[in-house]
């Protein structure tokens, strides 16, 4: 997971406060319109240099509304889900959050006042399609560009990032190995246990 938490770490929190994608229908802005502006908003705040409560802040009101935590979560854990009871999947999905939250401000944090750029890409997107992809590519003087793509899906009326791949790795199925070995060594209630754990020495 190193090669990714590095990228996730320098790029991808900067491109990742999506705007959401409303009602499909002639008037609604393209999925790529709307990425690219909000991209140049992100872009405008990092330029001015913030602290991490300010950029958490930023993260809860921006991030999370346009990320389907439970989706993501489901997905890191893979098969073991099935297995879990409501009350563990909540728990499973409010660590996993937690922790993606603090993952981002940490990368908010290392990315203000640097000086990137960010193409975002037409995104292919067919009437009714309730799937997508938005491709962007982040360059950096000094450093090859990065590709980041955000995978989107239309759940109830809204576009909902369901996750996010950085240089060809997926940030879902970064987690899913070392979850996996956690259930396999102490069981579901382990993995919830590690990952507040994890969130608690975090905050």
């Amino acid at each position: 997971m190193g090669k990714f938490t590095s990228v996730l770490m320098l790029f991808l929190a900067l491109v990742s406060p999506l705007s959401p994608v409303h009602a499909q229908n002639a008037a609604a802005a393209a999925p790529d319109t709307l990425v690219r502006s909000t991209v140049e908003d992100v872009l405008g705040v990092l330029s001015q240099g913030k602290d991490r409560r300010t950029l958490q802040a930023v993260v809860e009101q921006k991030v999370l509304p346009h990320f389907d935590f439970r989706a993501m979560t489901q997905l890191a854990v893979g098969r073991a889900w099935r297995e879990a009871t409501s009350a563990q999947q909540k728990a499973l999905e409010q660590a996993f959050r937690t922790l993606l939250v603090r993952t981002y401000t940490v990368a908010l944090s290392e990315a203000a006042n640097a000086e990137r750029k960010v193409e975002v890409k037409p995104a292919a997107l067919k009437p009714g399609d309730d799937y997508t992809t938005v491709r962007t590519l982040v360059r950096e003087p000094g450093r090859p560009p990065i590709s980041i793509d955000y995978r989107m899906t239309f759940i109830d009326k809204a576009w909902k990032v369901t996750d996010i791949v950085a240089e060809n790795a997926s940030l879902v199925i970064s987690y899913r190995g070392s979850f996996a070995s956690e259930i396999s060594r102490s069981g579901i209630d382990g993995l919830i246990k590690v990952l507040e754990d994890r969130n608690r020495q975090g905050a």
